[in-house]
């Protein structure tokens, strides 16, 4: 092994096939040390003695991908000036490409002497090696004729999926690649997610991450994932086999799969946090580093952080290395590992410039001005905890967010909550009173109505209250806010009547979400019923409660053959994913509007019907010729008339079907309250909507 200078970038450990370049930034640092760790443990030392523009590098010859490897910096410990320098702790790169030994840190990675009663303000003296160790990669990959599916976002149906939760109990996959990369890139997962007419799936974090030491004490552990500790390498315990670093290989056969199958692949990143807690969280990395350039802290008192994250501290966006950062390692996800987008965790702190949220921050302009982040699909959690931090409809155009208000709109509704009409139409119809004004499109508008955070589908329609006991936290963790009907009892039952109408509920929550204008979102499992026995924050819960049972009832597997058909028909009619918001006025040599919103006696809904509390009904006209897109010819895009006959009251509803001037016959395609109904029906006859449910029907314009 042979020293050299080397050079300051790239940034982290790179190898050219002879040997490996080190970098690392830290303003703040008097000296930085290499640390060459054995597979027995055995640590050698290298001083970077080479410093450019605050990056300490330098080249090592004969260094080969599987080198594990860490840094101890040296410079004042000084927490009451923000500064937490400490050389007996050993760190993460924050550019590892990949990482082992997630699972050790312990009490082994405290910068303070945890003895103390003066807690972070005395230094630790005892050597501490217990954060995880970064290791060098080849990054060669044979991509083949792999081929992006490059979708357009109005044509999404979005899966949001955790890695372990969807395959860990799947009896077609062999047990040693269930819960890994490579299980999840089966053909039983990839014709899973085709057969459901998924073409986008959104990942729960699979950054490394570590498990939070209140979950270990209480022998749980953090299954979600938010608690980012290495924002370059996907996580090893995703890894199929022992083969340090593979985990690398493995994402991207992961990808290259999806991609074949047409599926883009949108990675949850968490941005806003890392994995070191507040001031009394161990250094793992950036906080030994530099803790002032990677964290946000309190200007008055720099011995602690600014938290807009609930984990005990904020990534510093102000600083321009940190914002290098994170530019760096979204690029490296999209050019190395050929992702298709994100979705970014308490997104609002990513704008917080100073305190208030603000869209115009320089995060928000590096992704609009970088040539290939700006083409990639971006998609905020629009919130954070901090105050001011709920920020739907606020962020910038190209920016899709997750829509809040259409959650709560849609699970208002169908509980029977009075005055909530007008809500639901503008939800229904991509919530132009948020995204239209500023530039953007209905698709936008990230549609939901569970996600990974709160109850399930089934659920929902099951508890009216959240069931976190074995959280271990007294059901006090979890949000007490549900909106949610447990349909006449609490939890499981036996009665035909109960089971009957959470059945129906959910094929009323799935079919509008599905029927709405903007890109809906299915959280993985809800189309089968998946149950999380009441608990609304599963985040801890890496077992069967949050696994997804693949064995089917008579009921699930009607639920999810009533989704299948509900993408089917997303996917062929154009008219219930358009790329532009409804006009509201008359088409083009026609007396008919491209939407028109009428009460069950046919009559256009009135201003005092949409503020009316007990209007729980209501029947919306989408005109097949209302499209203003065009096809692959550029010839006017047209489809079938839809009506959308909407009641959430406890007694059936007769609708007067509109517009006996035209031609032709609405035909039914669905009814919630029945698998199996069947209607023809021309302009001015009856059809009654059962309690509770919905119907779809359908005119045809193009036979």
């Amino acid at each position: 092994m042979s020293y050299k200078p080397g050079n300051p970038y790239p940034l982290g450990a790179t190898w050219d096939g002879k040997g490996v370049n080190f970098s690392i930034f830290s303003e703040h640092a008097t000296a930085v040390d290499l640390c060459l760790v054995s597979s027995e443990g055995e640590e050698t030392r290298v001083s970077l003695k080479r410093r450019t523009g605050f990056v300490w590098h330098c080249y090592l010859d004969g260094i080969a991908p599987g080198q594990r490897y860490a840094y101890r910096v040296h410079g004042a410990y000084d927490p009451e000036h923000g500064l937490r320098f400490n050389p007996s702790v050993r760190l993460l790169d924050p550019y590892a490409k990949a990482v082992s030994g997630l699972q050790e840190w312990g009490k082994g990675s405290f910068a303070y002497d945890v003895t103390s009663d003066q807690k972070d303000l005395v230094i630790g003296t005892a050597d501490a090696v217990g954060a995880p160790l970064s290791l060098v990669i080849d990054p060669r990959y044979e991509w083949g004729e792999e081929k992006r599916p490059n979708l357009a976002f109005h044509e999404l149906i979005i899966y949001e999926a955790h890695l372990r939760g969807l395959t860990m109990q799947h009896p077609e996959i062999p047990e040693n690649l269930r819960g890994t990369y490579l299980g999840m890139c089966q053909p039983a997962i990839i014709n899973y997610l085709k057969e459901l007419g998924i073409n986008a799936l959104e990942l729960m974090p699979i950054h490394a991450f570590v498990d939070d030491q209140f979950l270990l004490d209480k022998g749980l552990r953090n299954y979600w994932g938010y608690n980012t500790i290495g924002f370059f390498a996907p996580d090893p315990r995703f890894r199929a086999g022992d083969m340090p670093g593979g985990e690398v290989q493995q994402f991207k056969e992961l990808v290259k799969a999806m991609h074949a199958a047409g599926i883009e692949v949108i990675l949850d990143v968490v941005y806003n946090h890392t994995a070191e807690g507040n001031h009394l969280g161990p250094s793992m990395s950036f906080r030994g580093i530099d803790n002032p350039t990677y964290y946000r802290l309190v200007e008055e008192t720099p011995r602690f952080y600014m938290d807009y994250t609930g984990t005990g501290n904020t990534l510093n966006v102000r600083s321009p290395q940190t914002l290098q950062l994170m530019m760096d390692s979204l690029r490296y996800w999209v050019t190395d590992m050929h992702v298709d987008g994100f979705r970014f965790d308490l997104a609002a702190s990513l704008a917080r410039s100073l305190h208030e949220v603000d869209q115009l921050s320089s995060f928000f302009m590096l992704i609009h001005q970088d040539p290939t982040l700006s083409q990639m699909k971006m998609i905020a959690e629009p919130w954070d905890v901090g105050p001011g931090g709920y920020q739907v409809g606020n962020f910038p155009i190209r920016w899709a967010e997750w829509n809040g208000r259409y959650r709560d709109a849609m699970r208002a509704f169908w509980r029977g909550d009075g005055g909530s009409a007008s809500e639901l139409a503008y939800r229904l119809t991509g919530s132009s009173d948020i995204y239209e004004n500023d530039g953007r499109n209905p698709y936008m508008s990230i549609n939901f109505v569970t996600c990974h955070d709160g109850f399930t589908l089934a659920d929902l329609v099951s508890y009216a209250q959240k069931h976190n006991e074995d959280n271990g936290e007294e059901n006090k963790d979890g949000n007490d806010s549900n909106l949610s009907f447990n349909c006449g009892t609490e939890g499981p039952t036996d009665d035909p009547m109960i089971r009957g109408l959470r059945a129906k509920q959910q094929r009323n929550l799935l079919a509008t979400l599905l029927l709405s204008q903007g890109t809906p979102m299915i959280s993985h499992g809800d189309e089968r019923g998946r149950s999380q026995r009441g608990n609304n924050n599963g985040y801890c819960q890496d077992n069967a409660q949050t696994w997804l049972d693949w064995q089917l009832d008579d009921s699930r597997r009607s639920l999810l053959e009533f989704t299948k058909k509900l993408t089917a028909l997303r996917h062929a009619h154009p008219i219930l994913r358009r790329s532009t918001f409804f006009k509201g006025r008359p088409l083009r040599g026609s007396e008919v509007s491209d939407i028109v919103w009428f009460r069950h006696d046919g009559v256009g809904m009135s201003d005092a019907d949409w503020s009316n509390s007990d209007t729980r009904s209501l029947g919306v006209f989408y005109a097949g010729d209302g499209l203003d897109d065009v096809d692959e010819s550029g010839n006017a895009l047209q489809d079938d008339d839809m009506l959308l006959l909407v009641n959430s009251h406890s007694e059936p509803i007769d609708f007067v079907l509109p517009w006996e001037m035209h031609e032709g016959s609405w035909q039914l395609l669905f009814d919630t309250a029945d698998d199996f109904a069947k209607q023809s029906a021309k302009g001015g006859e009856k059809t009654t909507v059962a309690p509770v449910s919905l119907k779809l029907l359908v005119r045809s314009r193009l036979t």
